[in-house]
């Protein structure tokens, strides 16, 4: 008979020889199985980001406008130019998609204004016209502009980026200059009405292509500053046709993710468009300039 010290001896070995085995099967293991492939994540895709902005322009008026041959000199401030429209509507809005350094840009104004005898007064004739007129009552211009284009960012230090930018601008525009009797004048081509003569422009309607640039500035977390400038026209649509715009967002809160910003700037464009010859002719040689204000919506 064995004695219980030999039996307990042999359990120990036992148990001993079994931790040993599967230790040496584990290793073995672990010698066999190859490392884990590392993951490699691909790279985020960028997605469209886009901007909408109404906005309302306190625009003023300065320079001259020729409807049928007869020119005028037209000097109005956004006041002047309140105080004498009977309905002054105005629809204005700019939109921006944007994926990564890409942009596409469009921007639209739709005026209706009038400025009276204070703010306009006669100019020299257009050839051919005969006679004379008296000083001028009054002009009304309504005026659609519409930009397309696209911008590209070409460099970025920091807070600060640098785009450039090119596109079309279309210009619509209906004028009515209406003016004094006071003077035997040739009038076959106006409108009479009591001692009124009525110069009517009809529809004109041009486009101008347009480059540019932009500098769009991160002032602070929520606050932007942008500035563009651009050139246009080129004898294609009018002569020449410039415009600088100037402003500065800042951030309002967020609701339903879709961030709201106040916009606050100063916007001046100026354009040199003429058509026509004699009492056919029709000029617009106008800067329209006055603070911008409005509030954005980015989803």
């Amino acid at each position: 008979m064995q004695t219980a010290a030999v039996r307990f001896r042999r359990a120990m070995l036992a148990s001993v020889g079994v931790t040993l085995v599967a230790a040496g099967t584990a290793w073995a293991a672990d010698l066999s199985a190859p490392p884990p492939a590392s993951v490699l994540e691909a790279p985020a895709v960028p997605s469209w980001t886009y901007r909408f902005t109404p906005y309302g322009w306190l625009t003023a008026l300065n320079g001259t406008q020729t409807v049928r041959g007869r020119s005028v000199k037209v000097d109005a401030s956004f006041v002047d130019i309140v105080e004498n429209t009977d309905t002054l509507v105005g629809l204005m809005g700019d939109f921006e998609a944007r994926n990564g350094p890409f942009a596409l840009l469009a921007n639209v104004a739709w005026t209706k204004i009038g400025v009276d005898r204070g703010n306009v007064r006669s100019r020299a004739r257009a050839p051919g016209v005969t006679g004379s007129l008296g000083t001028s009552l009054g002009l009304d211009i309504e005026m659609a502009i519409a930009e397309v284009g696209i911008a590209y960012e070409v460099a970025r230090f920091g807070a600060l980026a640098f785009d450039i930018l090119g596109g079309a601008r279309y210009w619509h525009q209906e004028a009515d200059l209406s003016l004094d009797v006071t003077a035997a004048v040739s009038i076959g081509d106006l409108e009479v009405a009591g001692a009124r003569a009525f110069a009517r422009s009809g529809s004109v309607d041009w486009v101008d292509p347009m480059v540019g640039a932009r500098l769009r500035y991160t002032v602070a977390p929520g606050h932007e500053l942008w500035l563009r400038g651009d050139i246009g026209g080129f004898g294609v649509g009018s002569d020449f046709s410039w415009q600088a715009i100037g402003t500065y967002g800042f951030e309002l809160g967020t609701y339903q993710g879709i961030t709201f910003s106040g916009v606050i700037g100063y916007r001046v464009l100026y354009v040199d468009y003429v058509q026509g010859e004699s009492r056919q002719r029709y000029g617009f040689d106008m800067l329209q300039h006055g603070p911008v204000l409005g509030v954005s919506a980015r989803f």
